[in-house]
């Protein structure tokens, strides 16, 4: 994608095929940015996608209430058990009194305080994955992504949810599967991640622990309304599918911070920017490209175009977070850049920001902090080489092999 293309009415549109935009959608999207604020996402046997490139405009449309997710938004993967279709509605489908409710019940297990109080049960976790990560190494170096950054997430899953020691192996085998993405494997997860969730419901109402489903369980607004069993079940089939936001972010961080070694020597040398580094890192090079699709509940004009109800709308999360009206020098990846009251998207915004982006922020600075710590000598295997998946919604690798 070398120029911007509009289409007959002057909005630009972008193909999601481009091999332009595959690789550097950082740039693709830019050059789209600083000519219009709106776009048009075009690939074939998809619909056609408008796009807000600008980090304001992307703000306020994710707090718009004319915009809705709903079942739309969503992609289910075929073949799915009728008996696990009830659970796959997560709170990202509802809005309004609905998703308030459920929101209002499941919020107080996910503050940022809780997040910080699960960061010594995530430590060990940690520490017991590189204490494995040479004996994975062939040919001097190790996959990063598939020993470290992969198993990670629902390792801390397991331990969040209370999964018996005995049923974590056959979940580390559902998270593998999970963030291959869609695919066979994928489908064939879901109805051994439901029923295990099931079992971990119906454990701790009987027998409460210290974890996520005992204290939900426990939790109430009064004395009727609480959670029930299939929105319990719902929550963990959510945060299984939330896991791979951290696998990819601490894989993209890595990498970064291996090519930009100014950067890596000032976080190594001052191990409190660390909170920090991991804002500017997901600002920078975040996984997520583009947002949940919503769709306007009536027609809305945006910079004198109208969007039809129903049509559906995103926002260029990888745009937005580099965009200079909010960001100074935003194609620079600064470590120390001070906080302001723009904030990047990565976590999205409004009503459905990121329940878990207080964990997710936790697990992503405990995995850095001890893989900085316990190799100092870590380098990419490969300079010259990028295992990048050619993936338009989601910038992510495929392998990083580096060398300990």
């Amino acid at each position: 994608m070398t120029d911007v293309r509009p289409d007959a009415s002057g909005v630009p549109e972008i193909d999601l095929t481009d091999l332009d935009v595959l690789r550097d959608p950082a740039a693709a999207y830019g050059r789209v940015r600083e000519h219009s604020p709106l776009a048009r996402l075009l690939a074939p046997g998809m619909r056609p996608m408008w796009v807000l490139t600008r980090h304001r405009d992307a703000k306020a449309m994710l707090s718009d209430p004319r915009f809705e997710l709903n079942a739309d938004s969503f992609i289910r993967p075929a073949g799915i058990p009728e008996h696990c279709l009830a659970y796959m509605r997560t709170m990202q489908e509802m809005d309004g009194p609905e998703h308030a409710r459920l929101r209002g019940l499941v919020s107080p297990a996910f503050t940022a305080r809780r997040a910080a109080d699960f960061r010594p049960r995530i430590e060990p976790i940690v520490e017991s994955l590189l204490d494995d990560l040479p004996d994975h190494a062939e040919d001097g170096s190790v996959d990063l992504l598939a020993h470290f950054a992969r198993p990670l997430p629902i390792e801390v899953i397991c331990e969040l949810v209370g999964i018996p020691e005995a049923d974590r192996p056959r979940w580390r085998e559902y998270g593998a599967a999970v963030a291959a993405g869609w695919g066979q494997a994928f489908a064939e997860a879901i109805p051994g991640i439901m029923e295990g969730a099931e079992a971990a419901v119906a454990r701790r109402r009987a027998e409460p622990g210290d974890d996520l489903i005992s204290a939900l369980v426990r939790t109430r607004t009064d004395d009727e309304d609480r959670l029930g069993d299939a929105e319990l079940v719902t929550l963990v089939w959510n945060l299984v599918l939330a896991g791979q936001t951290p696998t990819n972010l601490i894989a993209n961080a890595v990498e970064a911070l291996l090519r930009h070694p100014g950067q890596l020597t000032a976080l190594r040398q001052d191990t409190e920017l660390m909170p920090r580094a991991v804002e500017e890192l997901t600002r920078w090079c975040g996984p997520q490209l583009l947002s949940i699709p919503r769709h306007p509940r009536e027609d809305v004009e945006l910079f004198g175009v109208t969007i039809p109800k129903g049509d559906p709308v995103t926002v260029s999360i990888v745009s937005a977070n580099r965009d200079p009206r909010a960001f100074a020098d935003p194609e620079r990846l600064d470590l120390g850049r001070a906080a302001g009251a723009a904030g990047h998207l990565g976590y999205a915004h409004g009503p459905h920001f990121c329940l878990g982006a207080a964990l997710a922020r936790v697990e992503t600075e405990v995995a850095l902090t001890a893989l900085l710590r316990r190799f100092p000598e870590l380098a990419l295997a490969d300079p010259q080489a990028t295992g990048l998946v050619p993936d338009p919604g989601t910038w992510r690798l495929a392998s990083l092999p580096v060398t300990l």
